[in-house]
């Protein structure tokens, strides 16, 4: 069994080719090229006797099925007693993806393999754009970079994306780094990368796809300014909990963070329900921030890791989504709900209640609504909404039947928990609608107490026909009070 020598050729121009790779190419009887449309295949050694694997392009299917036919050929030919010399564009471990299944297949067989380096389009761009590897470059395909939804980059780091070739890629790609950047955000494409033709534009992001990238393109991202990244906010808080840090965070646990988690959540949903979104981008900050702090104190102690916070919802969401990420079908929401139920139920065990779970801090009519939800998912509800109606008039019946204060709470606590079921059969959020009524009630009801005030009334003095007809007047549209969050009324 023979030596599968893999030589890299550069990035394009015959004069990056190294002297070791020179040396490989001129001593050997042959040469198999992954493909000879590459520019340095015009300036290696005379004479060489070249064979290409372009013909597999043509005809092969896809790209897989192409690489998996090089790697075949290159592995049955290694094992002649000569073996076989390989040449492969750039550097050999460089977004060389038979190159990496060859090593794989050969290791299984123990046939020995040989790297020749060669210049990747890493060190050209970066002197075309004179910028540092060392300041913390990532480097990623642009196919696997167009297939994902969400970038895998760190926006406080520059990113350099290799292989970018024709508008749809460059289209994908932008799409899924506006997920990250502003689409104004400066990049810089350097095309024909390594080669006497190479030039550096630079364009806003949202102009990616708009320019030809016939030629072998790479993509230079700047990082965003300050601190924008998960990592770097996790750095800004370690340093709080630090020695040199904060007193005050220094001193923290996972119990006196409690009442500023709820505090923090409320906020959230405070900004949520007023349709604040500069609000809600702060107050998720905010929340975010707790979440980071519990983490933090956790990783001090030894308890976990963020790394293992977020594997384990990674891994139960993709585990109770099987119709997204396997071969489950689904017809609607409701569906998704009940296999949703039968996984929990499937990892927590036979003995698990549907309503087990539920946070019993949660206020109560959130709490009721969680637990209708939950008996509903595994069938456990009316049949049409109108059954809904009728018990919650039952249930008025009751109140007013009740005798004592320990009826009437009981009877008074089963008419909110129907009322509750209505609103999720009205598909309306029960503590959503309480919330707004509030405001709408406490928005008018000072609306009265200026109005008494402006008039020289007496509130308090007032009868409840006269009190009346000032609630009339404030719920009509024109009033409005500058220093209130206004809601539209009933």
């Amino acid at each position: 069994m023979g030596t599968i020598t893999i030589v890299g050729l550069g990035p394009g121009d015959p004069r990056c080719l190294t002297r070791e790779a020179w040396q490989v190419l001129e001593s050997a009887a042959e040469v198999w090229l992954r493909t000879e449309r590459h520019p340095t295949v015009t300036g290696l050694p005379p004479g060489l006797t070249l064979h290409t694997f372009d013909y597999l392009y043509e005809e092969a299917g896809d790209s897989q099925q192409v690489y998996e036919a090089i790697v075949g050929e290159v592995l049955r030919l290694g094992q002649r007693p000569e073996g076989i010399v390989y040449a492969v564009p750039g550097h050999p471990l460089v977004g060389e993806s038979t190159v990496q299944q060859v090593l794989l297949r050969a290791g299984k067989s123990g046939q020995s393999v040989r790297i020749v380096e060669g210049l990747s389009f890493v060190a050209p761009a970066l002197t075309a754009l004179r910028v540092d590897a060392l300041s913390g470059l990532q480097i990623c395909d642009a196919i696997e970079l167009a297939a994902r939804y969400y970038p895998p980059l760190n926006p406080d780091l520059p990113a350099l994306v290799g292989q970018l070739y024709g508008r749809q890629l460059a289209a994908d790609v932008k799409l899924t780094l506006m997920n990250q950047y502003p689409d104004d955000h400066e990049v810089a494409l350097v095309r024909a990368t390594g080669t006497p033709e190479q030039r550096v534009a630079r364009l806003p992001l949202y102009e990616l796809d708009r320019r030809d990238n016939a030629h072998p393109t790479a993509l230079y991202v700047p990082p965003l300014p300050g601190v924008t990244s998960f990592e770097g906010l996790q750095d800004t808080v370690a340093h709080l909990r630090a020695p040199e840090g904060c007193p005050w965070d220094r001193e923290q646990t996972h119990e006196s963070l409690r009442a500023g988690l709820l505090e923090e959540t409320y906020e959230v949903v405070a900004a949520i329900d007023a349709g604040d979104t500069p609000a809600l981008q702060e107050e998720l900050g905010d929340l975010l921030l707790q979440i980071l702090l519990q983490t933090q104190i956790a990783t001090e102690a030894g308890e976990f890791k963020m790394a293992r916070v977020i594997a384990g919802i990674d891994a139960k969401l993709k585990h109770r989504h099987p119709h997204v990420w396997g071969e489950r079908q689904v017809s609607g929401t409701g569906e998704v709900l009940q296999c949703w139920e039968e996984l929990k139920r499937e990892e927590k065990g036979a003995e698990r209640s549907a309503l087990d779970g539920v946070p019993a801090a949660l206020p109560a009519l959130q709490q009721a609504n969680t637990y209708s939800q939950r008996a509903a998912r595994v069938g456990f509800d009316w049949n049409a909404v109108s059954g809904v109606a009728d018990k919650v008039r039952e249930e008025i019946t009751e109140v007013e039947a009740a005798t004592t204060l320990q009826e009437r709470e009981a009877e008074l606590g089963d008419l909110l928990f129907a009322v509750v079921n209505w609103a999720r059969w009205l598909d309306a959020d029960p503590e959503t609608a309480l919330r707004k009524a509030s405001a709408r009630f406490a928005r008018r009801f000072r609306g009265v107490e200026r109005m008494a005030r402006q008039r020289g009334l007496d509130i308090a003095a007032l009868t409840i026909d006269e009190l009346e007809a000032l609630w009339q007047e404030a719920k009509k549209p024109g009033l409005r009070q500058p220093h209130v969050a206004q809601k539209p009324g009933f």
